[in-house]
């Protein structure tokens, strides 16, 4: 068991993940993304951060094209339906902040993360065109699969 973790304990845990919340600086407001909690994903009980996941509960354009849920899961721990568990962990918060459904985006040649939403049993929105701008200034792709995660 890592320091890190005896000072450091799971908000979230299904016995197989831990979600370790994390202190970001806040995105730029001009995102929108309102309020946005973040957590390390976990392998349950040793602390060692093998992803990341985050929840905004705005209604925005920034929204719109990066989604109420973002996740990663890195290269080495990928495959084990990590990220579909981390966001069945946070389904309560959502929930708790007043929404019924949550918007999760991904490039369209991210066939782990579709297949993450698929696992959810998001129902595919629309492939979305980004704007010009929000590409240039804060590097997001340039086309956006929306799917919708009913609650």
């Amino acid at each position: 068991m890592g320091l890190y973790h005896l000072f450091r304990r799971p908000e979230y845990s299904d016995g197989i993940i831990d979600l370790i919340p994390v202190r970001e600086p806040p995105p730029s407001r001009e995102l929108g993304f309102g309020h946005e909690r973040v957590w390390r994903i976990a392998q349950h009980g040793k602390g060692k951060e093998i992803g990341r996941i985050s929840y905004r509960d705005g209604e925005s354009p920034g929204v719109y094209f990066y989604g109420h849920i973002g996740y990663h899961i890195d290269p080495p721990w990928r495959g084990h339906h990590y990220a579909s568990r981390a966001c069945q962990l946070i389904r309560e918060e959502i929930l708790r902040s007043g929404k019924s459904s949550a918007v999760i985006t991904c490039d369209p040649d991210n066939e782990p993360s579709r297949k993450t939403c698929e696992a959810l049993g998001c129902r595919w929105e629309s492939e979305v065109p980004v704007d010009p701008e929000l590409q240039r200034k804060f590097s997001i792709s340039a086309i956006k699969e929306r799917y919708i995660w009913i609650l």
